[in-house]
């Protein structure tokens, strides 16, 4: 069973449905998946929940399987009790009956899990939305349709019910292509790219050496996964002749939604973003090599610096094209402004 995600089992698990077993029941598939430790009347119960997807939408346990299927799944963590409403502090950019856009910040989880069982941001919605939630899969919850990463700030929208949660799920498995879907983030990168606007197109699966971790893999292999990330330079920081720098500001847009899919990409191409801890250990030595304060402010950055700048999309009842900014975090703001001396 492939590992579980930077959220612990509330994050959903992908893989391809090979040819040696179209023609096999859903249920039957995922059971062999999940292995002996969850009964087929847990899968089963997983199915009837919602919490199987089939080529992106939700499935019934004896549906026959094709080769080439994509069969995505979540195990939630078992609690002993709901998530309770908890007063946490917000910055919300919009909000109606239907759904709420904040302005998510770095060390929020989004949903509890193990470790996380609640300061979470579905407890911080359960307290600021309240009554407005008229439920979403027959629970009165707030339906999370795509999530950020525990240290990664930015734009998220969340629904109050049923319609505009299936909607907006829809519209975000599909990644825009077939509707309004606009998701751009603003990103620190050491160097800067060879040109000032690119295309990353790298399929991504789990690494081999760490299987929590992501990693550019071969197109054949059974868990890659299509990715594509196009990306444009903003500024650069302590440009040279040879038209190399230190760092550089950029804004990345998803055209796929795989996990890390930035900080993976931007990686691979020998950029990784300042302060990740996962995919850019390799430079953190770089900082020892620039002038103060700049040598401090990168030195004391301890998260990927990674921001969801902006998202749009159709609202699903009104029919509104919607759009939101979020403007960069202190934290990152302030190493922009450092980097400006170099």
């Amino acid at each position: 069973m492939p590992a579980p995600d930077t959220e612990a089992r509330t994050a959903w698990e992908e893989m391809p449905v090979g040819t040696a077993a179209a023609g096999s029941r859903i249920d039957q598939w995922l059971s062999a998946q999940l292995g002996p430790n969850v009964s087929r009347s847990k899968v089963k119960m997983l199915i009837d929940g919602g919490h199987v997807r089939l080529n992106g939408a939700t499935t019934e346990a004896k549906r026959k399987l094709a080769a080439g299927d994509l069969v995505e799944w979540m195990v939630p963590e078992a609690e002993e009790a709901e998530p309770k409403a908890q007063d946490i502090p917000l910055t919300v950019l919009f909000e109606d009956e239907h759904l709420i856009v904040i302005d998510k910040p770095v060390g929020l989880v989004v949903h509890p899990g193990a470790g996380n069982l609640d300061g979470t941001l579905v407890n911080a919605l359960l307290y600021h939305c309240g009554n407005s939630l008229s439920g979403v899969g027959g629970v009165k919850r707030p339906g999370i349709v795509h999530r950020l990463d525990k240290d990664t700030s930015g734009v998220m929208v969340v629904t109050k019910n049923d319609v505009t949660h299936r909607v907006l799920s829809e519209a975000f498995a599909d990644h825009g292509r077939s509707g309004d879907l606009e998701r751009s983030y603003h990103a620190v990168v050491w160097g800067t790219p060879k040109r000032m606007t690119g295309t990353i197109d790298a399929p991504i699966g789990r690494a081999a050496s760490d299987r929590t971790k992501r990693a550019v893999v071969p197109q054949g292999r059974a868990d890659a996964r299509h990715a594509v990330t196009h990306f444009a330079v903003i500024e650069q920081y302590g440009l040279k002749p040879d038209a190399t720098a230190v760092a550089s500001l950029v804004e990345c847009r998803l055209e796929t939604g795989r996990t890390h899919q930035i900080r993976v990409h931007m990686a691979h191409i020998g950029h990784p973003l300042i302060g990740d801890p996962v995919y850019g250990q390799g430079f953190r030595t770089k900082a020892n090599r620039l002038p103060e304060p700049v040598k401090s402010t990168v030195s004391a950055f301890s998260r990927q610096a990674l921001h969801a700048v902006t998202l749009a999309f159709r609202h699903p009842v009104s029919g509104e094209y919607l759009r939101f900014e979020a403007p960069l975090p202190a934290d990152i703001a302030e190493l922009v402004r450092s980097m400006k001396i170099l």
